[in-house]
């Protein structure tokens, strides 16, 4: 991916955000559904005339499923989706008042979550993909329960002077999410984004992130690939070149506490035992910082 490739919902990395979509709407279907998003469907529905897969769960499940993908695909997600909630929805309660998803893509948690009075919700994404959420969510007459602010910038470039434009507060403690964002950056750019956040984080900030430390072989497990060609998502063209030192070496020189948990026994504390992906999860981790 070059690097100053910009995409929609159904180009370039903005593919991956409608198949998330589309995951979390399977996930909303599910009797022991961990999280419920009722705007995932009207997303699929929208970009149905140019995705570059089916948009209706049955043909979803057709196409994909015959990969055995997306069933762990799907009940991944769940998992994921309610870590990353309730660790914003905990800070929020913990008295963290300005929260900032970073590659929000087609996440609706301003929309979905309750929130606590007086919460601000940043949403930063490419500009067309935001606007596609937007015009979306306006349609189904969606109302945030926070004040809730869309920055359109590229996480590659002077992502902070917008986020700063659009009213932050960089006095204030706030809960940052990086979810499905870091194997898409270029290591300069993952650099870049963690000393940004530093620079902008009150004491008592926390942050959250996905780390994927191993995504090449993730990416090249015949599963993962043959399930992304079903889903039109040629994965590895989407990764940057370059080694990364890793969000835990990272925040560790910036004098963040930092703590993971395998991605497997976020599964399991959640009811979802996914022993049968441990092959493909087993360098996954949900990660947790905070700034003294």
């Amino acid at each position: 991916m070059s690097s100053d490739q910009q995409w929609d919902i159904v180009s370039g990395v903005g593919v991956t955000a409608l198949a998330v979509a589309a995951g979390r709407a399977t996930e909303s279907t599910r009797p022991d559904a961990l999280i419920t998003d009722p705007y995932a469907p009207a997303f699929l529905a929208a970009a149905s005339s140019t995705a570059p897969f089916p948009t209706t769960l049955d043909e979803l499940e057709e196409r994909a499923g015959a990969s055995g993908l997306w069933p762990l695909m799907t009940a991944y997600l769940g998992v994921r989706s309610r870590v990353f909630d309730d660790f914003l929805t905990g800070a929020a309660r913990e008295g963290a008042r300005q929260v900032v998803i970073l590659a929000s893509g087609l996440d609706t948690r301003p929309f979905r979550l309750e929130w606590p009075a007086g919460v601000r919700c940043f949403e930063l994404d490419q500009p067309l993909v935001l606007d596609f959420k937007l015009a979306v969510l306006t349609e189904q007459g969606a109302a945030a329960s926070c004040a809730h602010t869309p920055v359109r910038a590229d996480l590659r470039e002077d992502w902070a002077s917008a986020l700063d434009e659009a009213g932050f507060d960089a006095a204030l403690p706030t809960a940052w999410l990086a979810e499905g964002l870091l194997p898409y950056l270029p290591p300069e750019a993952e650099e870049r984004l963690f000393k940004e956040i530093d620079r902008l984080s009150a004491s008592g900030s926390s942050l959250a992130v996905e780390d994927v430390s191993a995504v090449d072989e993730l990416a090249g497990d015949a599963l993962v690939r043959d399930g992304g060609t079903a889903l039109g998502i040629d994965l590895p063209s989407l990764l940057p070149d370059g080694t990364k030192r890793g969000p835990r070496d990272q925040l560790d020189s910036l004098g963040w506490r930092y703590d993971e948990r395998p991605v497997l026994e976020s599964a399991r504390r959640l009811g979802r035992p996914m022993e049968s992906a441990s092959r493909l999860m087993e360098h996954m981790f949900h990660a947790f910082a905070r700034r003294p």
